[in-house]
């Protein structure tokens, strides 16, 4: 398959919306941390405040709620060609209306909640297959994510695994996400709920696949899904494994610990970049800089 020709936005969410009203501990109008700048760029990056946008509040439990959240983050800085799409079920996903207006808009945004939601909801339907259509053949189309909708871009998806017993073979459940991205594995919320053994434990099971911990507040955008640039104010945390040299997790029963030699790791801030096929770490991005680099090693 061709690298595809749009672009993507994961970000590590500042809030599990959907989660949280369940457990009740719901942090209301807490999407601020667009304001920072990954929402302004994400505006940018599809042509400016006139472009049309539409943000798929599926993975919620509270979609009215997390859209009007995201009415006002967007026009705060003067987006106001934003539409909601409340999408509860693949009924909703067949919609006619909601086919046309994803045909349509510049970028398609899926709010954070639960990733499941997204994958059993939009798994082999039109609208998934039109978005990605897009995606692979549009320069000027982005697709973006925060949370639950960025952990659900990659083939490869992390849907349960509790972090204070992600060290355990089989706390961590992977399932096939929406694959807007081969060869990598999303996790989100990084630092904050401490996934670090999550996202190893994926990777130690998938070692020939990239691991991207996204901190909130922070993003990766990614080009020709290979080039990616951090954005935002935190960490975006990569795990390379395929230099992994010991590794127990396929000889040992389930709940006991795992072990793993040779995992590589990266800390990327704001405007370092990563390239996933080169598996090379860039300090500085800037115009044309990633493909210069690349360039300069061959």
């Amino acid at each position: 398959m061709n690298n595809p020709k749009g672009k993507l936005v994961a970000i590590g969410g500042a809030e599990d919306k959907g989660t949280d009203l369940e457990t009740g501990e719901i942090h209301r109008n807490n999407l601020n941390f667009f304001g920072l700048g990954i929402l302004k760029r994400i505006v940018e990056e599809t042509g400016g405040v006139d472009s049309h946008i539409e943000v798929v509040t599926t993975a919620s439990m509270i979609p009215h709620e997390v859209g009007d959240n995201y009415l006002d983050a967007f026009g705060k800085i003067g987006c106001t060609k934003v539409g909601l799409m409340h999408i509860r079920n693949r009924a909703d996903a067949a919609n006619e209306e909601y086919l046309t207006r994803i045909q349509n808009c510049k970028a398609v945004m899926f709010s954070g909640g639960n990733q499941m939601r997204l994958t059993s909801t939009f798994g082999g339907t039109k609208f998934l297959e039109i978005v990605m259509n897009r995606f692979q053949n549009e320069s000027n189309f982005l697709v973006a994510g925060t949370s639950a909708g960025a952990m659900a871009m990659s083939n490869t998806m992390i849907y349960e695994g509790n972090a204070s017993r992600a060290h355990l073979k089989g706390e961590v459940k992977i399932t096939t996400g929406l694959a807007f991205m081969d060869g990598v594995i999303f996790d989100s919320h990084f630092e904050k709920r401490g996934r670090f053994g999550r996202l190893a434990q994926a990777i130690a099971a998938n070692p020939s696949c990239i691991g991207i911990g996204l901190g909130e507040d922070t993003g990766m955008l990614i080009i020709d899904g290979n080039e990616m640039e951090a954005i935002g104010s935190g960490l975006v945390m990569i795990l390379d494994g395929h230099d992994i040299l010991h590794c127990n997790i396929a000889d040992i029963p389930d709940g006991n610990p795992i072990s793993m030699e040779n995992l590589k790791v990266h800390f990327c801030e704001n405007g370092n970049g990563y390239n996933v096929s080169k598996r090379l770490f860039i300090p500085e991005v800037s115009e044309g800089a990633i493909i210069q680099k690349n360039m300069d090693i061959e």
